[in-house]
């Protein structure tokens, strides 16, 4: 197999200015991005990279679940094609990188293709997974896990958001729910480029990191239920306080991650609290627990630990508690093959670079369950994603991009 030249790079300015381009949809109050999946933004996103990919001769389809597969021919019909993506849907208060430069730079990678005239055995595929991030239909990863068989489609249609709409019906609703079955496309490997969303790479001054692990990963949903009393007028001693309830669950949460340093992390983030008044002691909270390690020992021994241990402190002062698993994937190691294609590109481009685990689920992380599958990161400024903030260079992003664009290459086999 027949590595590509060293000489052979993308068009780094071009990725950046598509990448700006698509950060004018949807556009956050911060200089981020507000582009949540199935929103009227997410149907505009998707039709600007239809229209790039159609641009560049790439054939488009849509499965049943709104993910978008844009092919770039092989010279062997019968070949397996090489996929890399990732996605365009964001936080609420998301960035213009996170998800966007592996969709982006894929696109990236067939363009330069198609300047080079380099024609490829395999075919290669762009893909954007439709609610990567899970913000407005949880869980995360949700397209990408009813690709890989681990999640049940209509139990995916089934979806909730904040206002009672369901996934199924938004995806109807916004134009994008395809007629391909979801899963019964074949590949011969996945890549996907995203930026770290830590500090490890900025820190250390690498170009790039080679992704070895996945972090597992379990949400645990739960509901505390306490008494709503008048705040001024019932005595401290006969309050039963769901809000007193979620301060010392939080704090549950982080002795028990800490007690696994370095390889685990644990936190609450999404509450809801009821009724939410300035003066009514609250009667219901309802939050989210998030544990993470690539360790799946380590994982489930947090798990174990806490729902052993928080019916017990909110019983302590008064309050109910239930729980559940919202939402789980377990430690995936990506393939040690597709690694050492990245290492070796990093290394023939001139590139420093480092192995790490991500912090983070991914697409990626799925599609580990039914193909052979990478991951490559570019560094971002502080660590900070999930935030409009959220910044990286264009020699970060042409970095990562030109060391993803030789390792699919390299699987995609170059026809002379």
């Amino acid at each position: 197999m027949n590595a590509p030249a060293a000489n052979m790079r993308i068009d780094a300015d071009r990725l950046w200015d598509s990448i700006h381009e698509m950060a004018e949809i949807g556009p956050g109050v911060a200089g981020g991005n507000n582009r949540q999946t199935l929103t009227d933004a997410d149907a505009e996103g998707r039709a600007l990279f239809r229209k790039w990919c159609e641009a560049a001769g790439l054939a488009v389809g849509v499965d049943e679940m709104g993910t978008m597969f844009a092919t770039r021919p092989g010279e062997d019909p019968e070949a397996l094609p090489v996929y890399v993506g990732s996605h365009l849907d964001t936080q609420p208060t998301g960035g213009r990188y996170d998800g966007v430069l592996g969709v982006l730079g894929g696109l990236e990678i067939v363009r330069t293709l198609n300047d080079l005239g380099v024609r490829t055995k395999h075919p290669i595929v762009v893909t954007n997974w439709t609610n990567e991030e899970g913000t407005r239909f949880a869980p995360a990863m949700l397209a990408s896990g009813v690709f890989a068989g681990v999640i049940d489609q209509d139990w995916a249609y089934n979806r909730v958001d904040a206002k009672g709409k369901r996934f199924g019906d938004e995806l109807d609703r916004i134009g994008w729910k395809g007629e391909e079955k979801v899963g019964a496309r074949k590949m011969r490997a996945f890549f996907e480029l995203h930026i770290e969303q830590g500090p490890i790479l900025e820190a250390e001054g690498k170009d790039v990191g080679i992704v070895t692990h996945g972090q597992g990963l379990r949400w645990i949903e739960c509901t505390v239920t306490g008494k709503g009393q008048h705040t001024g007028s019932t005595p401290m001693y006969m309050r039963r306080n769901a809000g007193r309830a979620l301060a010392r669950v939080t704090e549950l949460v982080h002795e028990i991650a800490i007690a696994r340093q370095p390889n685990a992390v644990g936190a609450i983030g999404h509450i809801d609290v009821y009724p939410n008044s300035r003066n009514i002691i609250p009667e219901k909270v309802v939050f989210t627990v998030d544990f993470r390690s690539h360790v799946l020992e380590t994982l489930e021994e947090m798990v174990a630990e806490f729902l052993e241990n928080a019916p017990g402190v909110c019983a302590d002062i008064g309050v109910k508690f239930k729980a559940e698993i919202a939402g789980q994937f377990d430690p995936p190691a990506f393939d040690e093959t597709l690694l050492g294609r990245l290492r070796g590109a990093a290394e023939r481009l001139g590139y420093s670079y480092m192995d790490i685990v991500s912090g983070a689920g991914h697409d990626a992380c799925w599609i580990n369950r039914v193909a052979p599958t990478a991951m490559i990161m570019c560094p971002c400024v502080d660590g900070l994603s999930h935030n409009e903030a959220e910044d990286i260079s264009k020699d970060w992003a042409a970095a990562g991009t030109d060391v993803l664009l030789h390792a699919v290459l390299e699987t995609a086999e170059i026809v002379d």
